[in-house]
Order: structure tokens, then C-alpha cells, then sequence
């Protein structure tokens, strides 16, 4: 695929500004063993990515601000040898040219050429306390550098967290991250739409994880965001269920939790539907309280509102609908006061998406919820977790219900990236029909 280099020379640039003065190093990630001989899917550093589109192991990025600037790769040599065996390398020479840096050089020599340009830099930029054994190799070099002070050469006196700035830079999405999430979410629309054709009693979680899965892969995604949840009756209330193993039983809800990851972006969505295609009337009463405390969210979301705006809006729909089928008691200002309502719904409303499927970004700013702009990106979620107990009505027991969507800050308003995947009731036993009608 080729690569525009643009977009990531002009945020480099950008943060060389913000640094004003001094040296930043930002490490990819590195690769994971598995197991003897194998190692899990390469997946790149978010925040060394969104600076470089460089997608290869054993890479650090190096900025340097101050009166003369520079963008230098390190980066793995051409190898056609182990080509062969590992797959394609640009070479630091390829890498220059491509992706649109000063400099590039082999990552064999970035300590000898990090000693030279510490040297008299003010500030070393990097991501303190994310890996130990970098922060001591950046320390050791800064050593290094001390040595020299009798020649006249200085080392940084002070370090900071590069990460500070870049989350704040990748809070804020451009129209091309936007165009990229937007496929993810096409592409996650269609895994649900997949997975609710797919359901049927009998047959079990792992089957509809393949439905999910095929489709990412079938329409170009590199892999899911995040492991998927399949999680069927009771399962359902697992906030973070992993099993997936077990069979889907007639009468039962499903609640699916899936997203795929295209060229780095990830889409995260759930629906919950019924295993036999027909909600019964207690799932409905409560699919219908989480719907409705969606709904409250989405329209919460805009620009000028605060980051809390739209779990508060929710919320407050969800402690009403626990009054009326009898799991709360008093008021809604009462049980949203004594925090009754956690016990069936414990979780936030949403979190930031990007890169990152919980992406970076404070959510509060000098002690305040955070003002909501366009481009910023989030999911909306709320969910009921009813678990069978001697004080809730057995209609209610293991009901699980979490809706999911993606939406993204415009000028007026929102966009909800995820609206393909059905989630009214109607829409859902539609789509659920079987067999389907002529």
C-alpha cells in the first residue's frame, strides 16, 4: 500500500514546535514471543506510528527542535537474506525517501548517534516509565553525554513525557484518521450484521467469533482492535468475558462486543440480540431502558458540552428504567445519589477511540470535565447487568444488555460512525427473521 508521508511530516513538524527546544526518542513496539520459535502479530507503537507510518520492528524515531531541525529513522538494514525468511524491509536508505525523513540510518547505530545529538539539547523528549529497560538505556546515554562536559558539551538537565503532548495531538482527529475509522466502523457494522444472521440456538459463541472474524479479514481489516466478546445469557454479564465456549441456548440474549483495526484505527462495537431472533417481553423492557439511555447520550454529544455530559444523560435514564422494573428503589435523584444503580450498571458511557481502542486523552482539564470539539472520537455504551439473585423478579435474571456505538464531534453536532449495525428492536428481529421473507 502506498503511503502519503504528508500527513506525518506535518504532525512531526507540529510537535518539534511544541517541544521548542531539545531531542524527542520514540521507540516502536517491540516484537512479543509466543511461544518457542513463534511470536504474536506484529503490532506497531500507536503514538511511533502516528508520527511515521512506518509499520516495521526495531524502529525509533528521533526529533530534534531547537534552531536547526530534524526528523531522523532508525530503522532495521536491508537484508534480501532474511527477506526470505522475515518478509519485506525497506532499509534505512528506502525508508528516508518514503516516508519522508531528514535522516535515516540503521538501528545498530542509534546509541553512537544518540550520544552526539543529546549533546547540549536542553530536554530529552521520550515516554518515561513505559519500559524500563528504555528508560535505562536512554539514562545510560545521557551518561554518556555528561562525560563530555569538560569539552565543552552538555547533557539534557531535564526529561519529560512526550506522551503528554502527543495525547493531546491525538485527541483531536483529521479528516484522514476520520476517513479510516469510518471504513473500521463500515467494515464492524457488517461483522454484527454477520453475527446476528449467523445466531441460532445450539450453535456456540465461537462459531458467531468466526462470523465476526471472517468478515474483518474478508474486508481488508489487518486484524480485530480488541478480542472479541461473545457472550451468551448469563455470559452476558461478564463485563470482560473471554470464554467464549459456550452454547447458545433458545430464549437467551447474545451480546456481541467486536471492532476491527484498520490501518491502525479501531472500531469497537455491541450489540445485543436475541438467540432465537424474537426478544421476550423482560428482555425487551430492558434492551428498550438501555436503547432509550443511548439515545440520551448521542444527543449529549456535541460541541461546547462536557466530556461527562453524555454518561450523565444516560444515567439518568437508566435510574429511572431500574425504578420502574422494580431493582431500584425511590427517586431517580435518590438512586442516582446513593449509587444504587451500580449494582446493574457499573460502568462509564464511553471512552476515547483512535488508535487505541481505550485511546489517550485526559477527560478532565485543570479539575474540569473536558469540553467536547469536533474531531474529537468516543464510543457511547451503556449497559444493564442483571444477575439471577433472590431479590431481582426471575423474568430479569442473567439479562445483559450493553449498546455500542462510535461517534465522532462535528461542527453541529455528531456522527455516529456505527449506525449501519442495527439496534432497534424492530430492525433486529427483522434482520433475524428466519427464514428470510421474499
Amino acid at each position: 500500500m502506498a503511503v502519503d508521508p504528508a500527513p506525518y511530516a506535518k504532525r512531526r513538524a507540529h510537535l518539534i514546535s511544541l517541544m521548542r527546544r531539545g531531542i524527542a526518542v520514540i521507540p516502536t513496539a517491540p516484537e512479543v514471543m509466543r511461544n518457542g520459535g513463534t511470536r504474536y502479530p506484529y503490532r506497531f507503537d500507536s503514538h511511533f506510528h502516528y508520527l511515521t507510518g512506518f509499520g516495521e520492528p526495531e524502529a525509533v524515531l528521533v526529533l530534534v527542535a531547537g534552531d536547526a531541525t530534524q526528523s531522523i529513522l532508525f530503522c532495521r538494514e536491508k537484508n534480501v537474506g532474511r527477506e526470505v525468511w522475515d518478509g519485506f524491509r525497506h532499509g534505512p536508505d528506502a525508508a528516508r525517501e518514503i516516508f519522508g525523513f531528514d535522516a535515516a540510518f540503521p538501528v545498530a547505530q542509534l546509541d553512537e548517534k544518540l550520544v552526539e545529538l543529546m549533546g547540549n539539547q536542553p530536554v530529552l523528549f521520550c515516554p518515561v516509565g513505559r519500559d524500563a529497560a528504555w528508560d535505562a538505556r536512554l539514562l545510560g546515554l545521557r551518561n554518556c553525554v555528561r562525560e563530555k562536559v569538560r569539552s565543552g558539551i552538555s547533557a539534557p538537565d531535564e526529561i519529560r513525557d512526550v506522551r503528554t503532548v502527543l495525547d493531546e495531538m491525538r485527541l483531536i482527529k483529521g479528516g484522514g484518521e476520520l476517513a479510516i475509522m469510518r471504513r473500521a466502523a463500515t467494515i464492524s457494522a457488517g461483522a454484527h450484521i454477520r453475527a446476528m444472521r449467523a445466531a441460532r440456538p445450539g450453535r456456540m459463541e465461537y462459531e458467531i467469533e468466526a462470523e465476526l472474524l471472517h468478515e474483518f479479514y474478508r474486508c481488508g481489516a489487518q486484524s480485530p482492535a480488541y478480542p472479541c466478546i461473545v457472550a451468551g445469557g448469563g455470559n452476558g454479564c461478564v463485563l470482560h468475558y473471554a470464554g467464549n465456549n459456550a452454547a447458545l441456548e433458545d430464549g437467551d440474549l447474545l451480546l456481541v462486543d467486536a471492532g476491527c483495526e484498520v490501518e491502525g484505527y479501531a472500531a469497537d462495537i455491541t450489540r445485543t440480540f436475541p438467540v432465537n431472533g424474537r426478544f421476550g417481553a423482560a428482555q425487551k423492557d430492558v434492551y428498550e431502558m438501555v436503547l432509550a439511555a443511548q439515545n440520551a447520550a448521542i444527543a449529549a454529544a456535541r460541541p461546547g458540552m462536557r466530556w461527562n455530559d453524555p454518561h450523565d444523560a444516560a444515567l439518568r435514564v437508566i435510574a429511572r428504567g431500574l425504578i420502574d422494573l422494580g431493582l431500584c428503589g425511590g427517586s431517580t435523584d435518590s438512586v442516582l445519589e446513593s449509587e444504587s444503580y451500580k449494582r446493574y450498571y457499573m460502568h462509564r458511557t464511553g471512552h476515547w477511540l483512535g488508535m487505541d481502542v481505550h485511546d489517550v486523552g485526559a477527560c478532565k482539564m485543570e479539575g474540569e470535565w473536558r469540553i467536547l470539539q469536533p474531531g474529537m472520537t468516543f464510543t457511547v455504551e451503556p449497559g444493564c447487568y442483571i444477575r439471577a439473585a433472590d431479590d431481582v423478579p426471575q423474568a430479569l435474571w442473567n439479562i445483559g444488555v450493553r449498546i455500542e456505538d462510535d461517534v465522532a464531534i462535528t461542527a453541529e453536532g455528531c456522527e455516529v460512525l456505527t449506525e449501519a449495525a442495527p439496534k432497534t428492536v424492530a430492525a433486529i428481529e427483522e434482520l433475524m427473521r428466519w427464514p428470510p421473507e421474499s
